[in-house]
């Protein structure tokens, strides 16, 4: 018997079990449509936040905090956390004078509140050195409108473009030329104390929409001096480091370079490391969530073995007649599997297309988010927009699986089938 004919006939067995068939479909496009569905947003989540972390980093930094490390601060930035060391605004001078080190600077932040006329925002002020920053992060500090000084006032203030536009309605909170109040508690007296900084907004950056150690969208630049001052600390939080290159030796050796100036007291980061996290998270949880969508496929092929034991039941006295009138067991075997294989063939075409409008309707409904910002009003949410990406290896993965997990499930009703003996299956009732 030809193959053609092999398949003809296992379609024809299909259409004439329309109902049952379908079933056994939908389970194997259920199973599919949930494999193809988790991977596609996981792929889309991963590239949109790697991308966010690229456009919030630069490769060729190190970041220098106490030995504690670094943590998330208010509006996605990032601090040192608590040790028993403490950085000062002057210790850039030692790690300036380390081989392959262009610049360094040190980094002032605090919680504070900004007050433009009547309305508030709780942000990020971040102390620089406008000079040196504008040089590590030169494609994101960059101004919208307005002038970013490299010799600054202490009384000059950079904003990002969600403190300029907090609820994205075109209400905006401050603009270029307006006069700002940064108030900041300093909760290191007792009682605590308010204490005031009057500043002019000089620029507003262009929208960055990445987060991470660089320019925020959701932060207040001030002066290092002036940050000094108006916080009353040399201590900085971290230290930005940029080398001249990114390669990984250059890394390596300054990192340690850093660590050996201030015995061993300082934790070094290095941006590409951060970004390597990441990417292996995801590919930790890629696995997780293809192996939860499996476990469905698994159930799946389950329902396949047991309708086509109960097929098998049913058609025992068909089978009978053909093996009486000459068809040979691995012929009969072969149906079977052909059926299973257009099960499986079908159940994968229709599953993927179904996972991936499925993505695509879920990215749609959770897509956004971003930061709260407080005070008297609600500010809207702005945020991140992820895009599913269905891969070859996914694609092509999620096909072979549907047709491989029909198969393998099919193969023992077949052999039984292959198995029967002419005159048993005729006296089959």
């Amino acid at each position: 018997m030809k193959v053609s004919d092999v398949f003809s006939y296992a379609f024809s067995a299909i259409k004439l079990r329309k109902f049952r068939s379908g079933l056994t479909t939908l389970g194997v496009v259920i199973g599919i449509a949930a494999i193809v569905a988790l991977l596609s947003i996981s792929q889309g989540l991963q590239g949109t936040i790697t991308e966010q972390l690229q456009t919030g980093f630069a490769t060729d930094t190190l970041i220098v905090s106490s030995g504690g490390g670094f943590g998330i601060g208010a509006g996605g930035a990032m601090g040192a956390a608590d040790s028993g060391f403490n950085l000062l605004v002057n210790d850039t001078q030692p790690i300036d004078e380390i081989e392959h080190v262009s610049i360094s600077m040190a980094i002032i932040q605090k919680v504070c509140y900004i007050k433009s006329g009547e309305r508030e925002l709780i942000v990020n002020v971040v102390g620089v050195d406008f000079y040196k920053y504008a040089d590590i992060y030169s494609n994101t500090f960059v101004a919208e409108s307005g002038d970013i000084p490299l010799n600054p006032e202490n009384k000059t203030v950079v904003i990002g473009k969600r403190v300029s536009d907090p609820w994205k309605n075109e209400t905006i909170f401050s603009k270029v030329d307006d006069t700002v109040e940064v108030i900041w508690t300093n909760a290191t007296m007792l009682p605590p104390k308010n204490k005031t900084h009057t500043g002019n907004v000089a620029a507003v950056l262009k929208e960055i929409g990445g987060f991470g150690i660089g320019p925020s969208d959701s932060n207040v630049y001030i002066p290092i001096s002036q940050a000094q001052s108006f916080f009353g600390t040399d201590e900085c939080d971290m230290i930005i480091v940029k080398l001249e290159n990114d390669d990984d030796a250059t890394i390596e050796s300054v990192s340690e370079a850093i660590k050996e100036a201030f015995s061993d007291q300082v934790s070094v980061t290095s941006s590409t490391a951060v970004l390597n996290i990441v990417s292996n998270i995801f590919s930790t949880v890629e696995v997780f969530l293809a192996g939860i969508a499996a476990i469905s496929l698994l159930v799946a092929g389950i329902g396949i073995m047991n309708i086509m034991i109960v097929s098998l039941m049913e058609r025992t006295r068909e089978i009978g007649i053909l093996k009486a009138l000459g068809m040979k067991g691995r012929t009969v075997l072969l149906i079977f599997l052909s059926e299973a294989v257009i099960v499986g063939l079908m159940g994968a075409v229709i599953g993927i297309a179904s996972g991936w409008v499925l993505a695509n309707i879920v990215a749609r409904i959770f897509s956004g988010g971003g930061f709260m910002q407080a005070g008297n009003q609600a500010a809207a949410a702005g945020g991140m927009t992820i895009t599913p990406v269905l891969t070859p290896t996914v694609f092509l993965g999620a096909f072979a699986f549907g047709i491989i997990v029909s198969v393998i499930f099919s193969l023992y009703p077949a052999w039984r089938a292959s198995r029967l003996k002419p005159v048993d299956a005729l006296r089959y009732e």
